[in-house]
């Protein structure tokens, strides 16, 4: 896929090599076939490292059109929950896929709840949030039953929104339901492609209409105007004191706070100005008030954050100080990480706690929560505003990790250094070595890694933290992938 870091006013992104220049990376390469790399194996290890936030897909459609199946299909396992009814809900709406060599992020939008309001209803909100994160958007319809009132309403909320839409026309399991197929063009939405989900009919020439709708990278939503407000994503679980927090750090009631989880109906974006700072906060408490089973009402929320993520720089993850850290809390953070965001972690009602409850806080936090040790840790109170004033000093800090670049040359003599002192383990009589490195990529910083052999998981792991110690990357995941030098002469 040739989707690479966004422009940020530097010189190094106006070439196809990452975050390097065409010096650095000249040097870099003839550093490469010193080492006996394959010139195409280096580019395109650092074409797949460097490249910037992938596209994304939604998939949408009334119940039981088969839109699980479909996502299922695309990625190429069982992950998406598939039932014969309406109203399976799953934690994990968003997959990474990839097509003809190119990747891009899947969001099923299968999960759902009828409500008090009717079918309509729901099926509009569903698809609102998901087109709300998405560069295009498949739409499925069963070309057995045909074109419903349910379809023309989702039709219209594809049109308002003005996204690119490729028409999957599932259920066409054979040439006798092609023409049940072609009746979709009443849509006016294009050719509906004839796709069997169940069967893979037809699923090729869907997804190739997909690679054209999709861009090669999607538009970043932040960073791109000189002197543009950053954007921050608010997220947590219902109720953490998202709206009070939003409140309190504008010096106004700009959000409805109720003790009801889910108050908030749709992300509020507030400009708010902070040190001399315009910051950009989204309050992502959504839940609709009409949702009234709990299952829909915890899959829009999901899905809500997920959307706000896509769109951010920063995520910073509520967390209620006075319970314990909860699965779904849990869930939050590896959302954030997996979207690759800058992150603070800001524990709420730290003015609750006693003694003995912020003890056993610290020791849940060392335990629950040691994949983010990195992130930037505020304990504040919405509700008095205690050290809301060390909330922006932490965001910058991630920021500022976030876009961290270490040259190459500076990269390598580290690398150096730490092989030395702390080599591979042997294994099997063999002690593969990190022979050289480059940073692909910012936001989040990606490494890409040449060894002679197979690097374990823990050696990975001990780099990243003496990454972490030696260029200040705090606040921010770090990607880094590993490419093993072949045999010489295996290449023919």
């Amino acid at each position: 896929m040739n989707d690479h870091i966004q422009p940020d006013g530097s010189d190094s992104f106006e070439h196809d090599h990452g975050a390097l220049g065409d010096a650095e990376y000249a040097e870099f390469m003839e550093l490469a076939a010193v080492e006996g790399f394959d010139v195409e194996d280096v580019e395109g290890a650092i074409e797949a490292a460097g490249h910037g936030p992938l596209p994304v897909l939604a998939v949408v459609g009334r119940p039981n059109v088969g839109k699980s199946t479909l996502v299922n299909r695309i990625i190429g396992r069982r992950e998406a929950v598939v039932e014969d009814k309406p109203g399976v809900t799953r934690d994990r709406v968003t997959y990474e896929a990839e097509w003809a060599g190119r990747r891009f992020k899947l969001v099923d939008t299968g999960g759902w709840e009828q409500d008090v309001l009717g079918i309509d209803a729901s099926v509009a909100a569903q698809a609102e949030y998901a087109i709300e994160a998405a560069d295009a958007v498949v739409f499925v319809v069963d070309a057995k039953v045909g074109a419903t009132d349910t379809d023309e309403a989702v039709v219209r909320l594809l049109r308002k929104a003005g996204k690119p839409v490729v028409l999957a026309a599932n259920k066409v399991d054979g040439l006798s339901g092609e023409a049940d197929a072609s009746a979709l063009w009443s849509l006016g939405l294009g050719e509906p492609h004839p796709v069997s989900a169940l069967h893979g009919r037809g699923t090729g020439d869907m997804l190739d209409a997909v690679l054209e709708a999709l861009p090669e990278a999607p538009e970043q939503t932040f960073g791109t105007a000189v002197g543009g407000p950053r954007r921050i994503a608010l997220i947590g679980r219902p109720n953490v004191g998202k709206s009070s927090l939003l409140n309190k750090v504008a010096g106004e009631d700009r959000v409805v706070v109720n003790e009801i989880a889910g108050t908030t109906r749709d992300p509020v974006d507030e400009l708010i100005e902070l040190g001399g700072v315009t910051w950009k906060f989204v309050d992502t408490a959504g839940i609709r008030k009409r949702v009234h089973l709990q299952q829909g009402a915890d899959y829009y929320a999901s899905l809500r954050t997920a959307a706000a993520v896509e769109k951010a720089e920063v995520a910073v993850i509520l967390i209620d100080a006075s319970e314990s850290i909860s699965v779904q809390d849990q869930r939050i953070v590896t959302m954030a990480v997996d979207a690759g965001r800058a992150i603070v972690l800001a524990f709420n009602k730290w003015d609750t706690l006693d003694e003995e409850r912020r003890y056993y806080l610290e020791r849940d936090i060392e335990t629950e929560l040691a994949q983010v040790a990195w992130a930037p840790r505020v304990n504040v109170s919405a509700r008095t505003g205690r050290h809301m004033e060390k909330l922006v000093p932490a965001i910058e800090t991630a920021l500022a990790g976030w876009e961290t670049r270490v040259p190459t040359g500076r990269l390598n003599a580290f690398l150096g250094e730490l092989v030395s002192a702390h080599p591979h383990p042997v294994r099997g009589g063999k002690q593969p070595r990190i022979l050289f490195g480059t940073q692909a990529g910012t936001k989040p910083p990606r490494f890409v890694l040449f060894a002679s052999g197979f690097i374990e998981a823990g050696y990975r792991r001990f780099i990243e933290r003496r990454l972490r110690e030696e260029f200040a990357f705090e606040g921010t995941p770090i990607h880094i992938s590993v490419r093993v030098r072949e045999k010489r002469g295996k290449k023919k």
